[in-house]
């Protein structure tokens, strides 16, 4: 929770309030199409692996508003809630949009990346792939390379929100006191250590990513002068 508290603005602005709607639409409906019609939403607007058969570029957009379970999309929902609300009354809603979705597909475009390369140099060659004691072709474990949340994008927004309010302070389980540019910093670097060590699920250099397009379109525009 942040002490910064927007003054004669909108508390929940359009774009992060139309955003959150819409995740939460699409939630429910990955929920209602695999109950009823036994589809996996996930297979087609999840991000899948650039050389896997189930792969196309729309999902560099689509993945963001997919989630894989409640708690994944509650915390990415706050989050955006919690720092975009301010950086949308700070910028304005189209400016807003814009970093969403640079810093969006930006870290899809840093995960496929990142899965290009481990896939050269631990996976090149292989025909078939055992996991957990059951051998599976190679394209069909290429397709299961699927990358969804709207993690890349809330990571940006948080990069944003500390450098644009550094001294802010943010509390840690609501009790541990923290200036922003320094909370910025340790998740930045817990991402890092998590992405080299490779222990998990996560798509943890998506979140780096995230961070790396927001601080390429935040240097820019206070390059040009109109950050604000």
């Amino acid at each position: 929770m942040s002490n910064f508290r927007p003054s004669g603005f909108a508390v929940l602005p359009t774009v992060v309030k139309n955003l959150l709607i819409i995740n939460v639409l699409f939630f429910l409906a990955t929920i209602a199409a695999d109950v009823v019609l036994r589809i996996d939403l996930k297979d087609y607007l999840g991000l899948h692996y650039i050389g896997a058969s189930d792969f196309q570029p729309y999902q560099l957009v689509t993945y963001m508003f997919m989630h894989g379970d409640f708690a994944h999309l509650f915390f990415n929902m706050f989050a955006l809630w919690m720092f975009g609300n301010t950086l949308e009354n700070i910028w304005g809603a189209n400016r807003f949009l814009l970093f969403y979705f640079v810093c969006g597909i930006g870290a899809g475009i840093i995960q496929e990346v990142v899965q290009y390369i481990q896939f050269a140099t631990t996976l090149s060659g292989y025909q078939n792939v055992n996991m957990s004691g059951h051998i599976i072709p190679m394209g069909e474990y290429l397709n299961l390379l699927t990358t969804v949340g709207a993690s890349g994008a809330v990571y940006g927004i948080l990069l944003a929100f500390g450098m644009m309010f550094p001294n802010s302070t943010l509390y840690i389980y609501f009790a541990i006191p923290i200036k922003a540019k320094w909370f910025v910093l340790m998740y930045g670097l817990i991402e890092l250590f998590a992405g080299f060590r490779g222990v998990d699920n996560v798509a943890h250099f998506a979140h780096l990513g995230g961070m790396l397009f927001g601080l390429i379109l935040i240097l820019y525009w206070k390059k040009k002068g109109n950050l604000y």
